[in-house]
């Protein structure tokens, strides 16, 4: 573990958990609870997530959200805990409650043609099979294949995604393992202030991410909380803590135990 930020006392932060009227875990998913496979569907959690999730969960202690990526739809069989928390899928844009309730951003209609354009495109290029869809985005992985087949798909992708995000209004955003088009309605950082803004009093709240896509969600939570950056390699990054997965994870994940 190494401390980014050299404001940022741990030791202090810790015992805020401890005493703090309100604790708030925020967890991406991909590279952050759960290490990357070329099988999207195969990206279970690391040993021992699962079960430290399920207690703090339990304990009714910390509001616990995961912020992802991922199609709601497409995390639950994945995550698999005795209680559902919150999840904002698709980058913010979806919203289900522990309660089963379910939230879409409203997006612009004409984003979303450009979105079936881009689809429509790619897939006659011979590429569907290396798509992801989901509410408001369209993914294209490239994990799992070799350096020159990566190279090979964004010499085609690229430059027609950039004009299609540029003639439709939609985000071009590279992640670790592909590309993606948006509807720039919402991003994990939206979702962080979101939760926050729900929160009143004194609190203790961290994010944790993993990739370039987490990064409007440290900065949004700067000033109430920490972000923590989990990747074995370490990248620019406005997080205020860098941690290795999986050990170092699963011990700050301990620290929200209400006995630690």
């Amino acid at each position: 573990m190494k401390i980014l930020n050299p404001n940022i006392d741990l030791h202090l932060f810790y015992k805020r958990i401890r005493e703090a009227a309100h604790r708030v875990l925020l967890l991406d998913y991909d590279g952050t609870l759960a290490p990357f496979n070329a099988e999207p569907g195969k990206a279970f959690p690391y040993p021992g997530v699962r079960e430290i999730l399920d207690k703090i969960i339990l304990s009714s202690a910390v509001r616990v959200v995961i912020i992802t990526g991922r199609w709601t739809q497409d995390l639950l069989p994945l995550l698999k805990l005795k209680s559902t928390p919150e999840i904002w899928g698709s980058h913010g844009l979806e919203r289900l409650k522990p309660d089963g309730s379910y939230e879409i951003a409203p997006m612009d209609e004409a984003a979303l043609n450009g979105l079936v354009v881009a689809d429509e495109w790619t897939e006659s290029m011979g590429l569907a099979q290396h798509c992801e869809k989901k509410p408001g985005c369209l993914a294209l992985h490239w994990r799992g294949l070799d350096a020159q087949k990566v190279e090979e798909i964004r010499r085609v992708i690229q430059p027609k995604w950039e004009l299609i995000a540029e003639g439709w209004k939609l985000s071009l955003n590279e992640f670790d393992g592909g590309l993606e088009l948006r509807v720039p309605v919402r991003d994990k950082g939206y979702a962080v202030k979101t939760i926050l803004a729900e929160v009143n009093g004194d609190i203790a709240a961290a994010y944790l991410g993993d990739d370039t896509t987490d990064e409007d969600a440290f900065r949004s939570i700067k000033g109430k909380g920490i972000g923590v950056l989990v990747r074995e390699d370490m990248h620019e990054t406005a997080a205020d803590i860098w941690l290795k997965p999986p050990g170092e994870l699963l011990a700050f994940l301990s620290r929200w135990l209400p006995w630690a």
